[in-house]
């Protein structure tokens, strides 16, 4: 009887772990440049723990059991409330702005579609103890540096940036009562998903016809100091803040250079409700995919895990989507090394198998990527399996070997040269 894998989740075979392997290598050597150090935390946390930050809802989203001792845990579908957790745990300890970034192994109990698995990685950086706005945009940065990296230009990608503080100021100056914020942020944030007409009926049951109107102009405004122009009134200061701060962030984006990733859109709601100011989402130019990544501003969050009042700022980046486009571009093509060798070892005769055998011991051991036959061979098949293995050089021990010498085989240019083993394997790359 043969068992196939759980629906939504994926075996890595070689191939697609070299893809695997290449983000997430670029993600952690991104982080790295950037200042980020990374921690990792259990695969299961109490179910508490997610409760906390998303809600009792959240329960229908999580792979979750009881344990042994009858507790309620869940496997980790993020990695930011174990963050929380850490960092409350030693807050008085860690040196402030703390900037961390984690790569862990999720899982959803969602149902499987394009870009959204079960079970993914997802790459994700934090900064906690910073409030300036200088902390949002390192994060946005950090997010595009890899994404250029990865050969995604602003032909391919923009960064959709707006702000929960000044859709909420904007919700107080248009008398929405602050009792439905939440269930607004999450209609807000489906309005792309929702046909037309479900969205505007939905909306104006929710707040009327009139704040419908408003909140439509809001989601459709070009700039931040637009959404001034929709009220008849002087705007608060709570307003005026936020959009100085947005301003501010796409000043700090344009110094770091990458400013023609980055645009206004007001649209960008984020539907979880521990937001607290500036949010982005990075999007494909045509829309045809997910999300590639979102993040925020959320300084409630550590209050919230019974720890103190204290900024922070992040972003996740889930592994699906961001190969599907990395596909779509051709770019997986051009950066996926396949495998190669340094030396394939080629003994002519049976007798010196153990002489390949102790040769390509010693050039692993100097940190060469070696191979040999594992079946005795005539040459022509080991130097077949040699070009199959995409080896550099393959060394031939022959009759050479009794005078103490081998010859070395260039598989690009067919050039062949005799060379003393022992000189050789004190110095391969002389050779």
């Amino acid at each position: 009887m043969k068992i196939p894998p759980v629906k939504g989740t994926r075996d890595f075979y070689p191939e697609e772990m070299a893809v695997r392997n290449w983000i997430i290598d670029g993600w952690k050597k991104v982080s790295i440049r950037n200042g980020f150090e990374e921690y990792d935390g259990p695969i299961f946390e109490y179910l508490q723990m997610y409760t906390i930050k998303s809600g009792d809802e959240i329960v229908e989203q999580l792979f979750s059991f009881k344990d042994r001792g009858d507790r309620d845990l869940a496997i980790r579908p993020e990695i930011t409330p174990t963050l929380a957790r850490m960092v409350n745990q030693r807050i008085n300890a860690l040196a402030k702005p703390i900037k961390w970034f984690s790569v862990p192994r999720v899982c959803r109990a969602e149902r499987p579609q394009r870009g959204r698995l079960r079970e993914f990685f997802q790459w994700n950086i934090d900064i906690i103890g910073e409030d300036s706005v200088l902390a949002d945009a390192e994060v946005i940065f950090t997010t595009v540096d890899y994404l250029r990296e990865a050969g995604l230009t602003p032909k391919d990608i923009k960064v959709k940036i707006s702000s929960r503080k000044l859709l909420a100021a904007f919700l107080r100056e248009i008398g929405i009562s602050e009792e439905k914020f939440n269930s607004l942020y999450t209609l807000l944030d489906k309005k792309a998903k929702l046909p037309a007409e479900v969205f505007s009926a939905t909306l104006n049951e929710r707040v009327g016809p009139e704040h419908a109107i408003q909140i439509n102009a809001f989601m459709s405004s070009q700039t931040a100091t637009s959404v001034e122009n929709i009220l008849h009134t002087d705007i608060s200061p709570e307003l005026d803040l936020a959009i100085d701060e947005l301003e501010d962030c796409a000043v700090r984006l344009g110094q770091m250079g990458i400013g023609d990733y980055c645009i206004f859109d007001p649209s960008i709601v984020r539907g979880l409700a521990y937001y607290t100011g500036i949010v982005f989402e990075v999007h494909d130019i045509t829309g045809d995919l997910r999300a590639i990544c979102g993040g925020g501003r959320y300084d409630n969050l550590l209050r919230d895990f019974g720890g103190p009042a204290i900024s922070a700022t992040g972003m996740g980046m889930g592994d699906c989507v961001l190969e599907i486009l990395l596909r779509e571009k051709g770019l997986l093509d051009k950066k996926i090394p396949g495998k190669a060798l340094d030396y394939f070892v080629s003994p002519v005769a049976d007798t010196l198998l153990n002489e390949a055998v102790k040769i390509t011991a010693q050039l692993r051991t100097r940190g060469f990527r070696s191979a040999f036959s594992y079946k005795p061979a005539g040459l022509s098949k080991q130097l077949k399996l040699a070009s199959e293995q995409n080896a550099k050089f393959c060394i031939i021990i022959g009759d050479e070997f009794k005078s103490g010498n081998i010859v070395l085989k260039d598989m690009a240019t067919g050039q062949q040269k005799t060379a003393p083993v022992k000189d050789f394997l004190e110095n391969p790359a002389k050779f």
